[in-house]
């Protein structure tokens, strides 16, 4: 990418987030079409929704979506989810989901990723993430993310760059 474009991007990206931050609508009528959707199905208080499609390198497709209104939430145990959420909440783990993603591995390829750690480390890291949900084996020792985690997963990734 040349810098004539890195500058165009770069003032694309500032002038969405002064949009945002002024509270101003988007200049494109479709930005917000999932919401208006959910919208036009939904009474207050409301309710909120993760979809997406989603082709990883291993040319597996994840077509997701799910929804909960906002009461059931609100007054649900979230306690719960302590374990699933935690599983993420560790750079390795991260990293070796991140890895997979890119394609079902085994646990030998995946300790060889530099800084890694031992494969003792990698394995506690896997049974943590097998455990939560998050990876399963696919035989012949290969750990993938299920299908049905793909598109949560990287929905929770998004939600945490806000």
């Amino acid at each position: 990418m040349s810098d004539d474009d890195r500058l165009t991007a770069l003032e694309a990206r500032v002038a969405a987030l002064e949009g945002r931050a002024s509270g101003s609508t988007s200049p494109d009528p479709t930005a917000f079409w999932a919401l208006e959707g959910l919208l036009e199905r939904v009474e207050d208080p409301g309710a909120v929704m993760i979809t997406g499609h989603v082709t990883l390198p291993d040319e597996r497709v994840a077509h997701w979506q799910e929804s909960a209104g906002t009461g059931d939430l609100l007054d649900a145990d979230w306690s719960e989810h302590v374990a699933t959420l935690a599983a993420l909440a560790h750079p390795a783990r991260i990293r070796l989901l991140q890895e997979t993603l890119r394609g079902a591995r085994t646990a030998a390829d995946l300790t060889r990723i530099d800084g890694m750690g031992t494969s003792g480390q990698v394995y506690h890291h896997l049974r943590q993430l097998v455990a939560a949900g998050w990876l399963h084996t696919t035989g012949g020792g290969r750990y993938e993310v299920p299908a049905t985690r793909i598109v949560p997963l990287l929905t929770t990734l998004l939600g945490a760059r806000r």
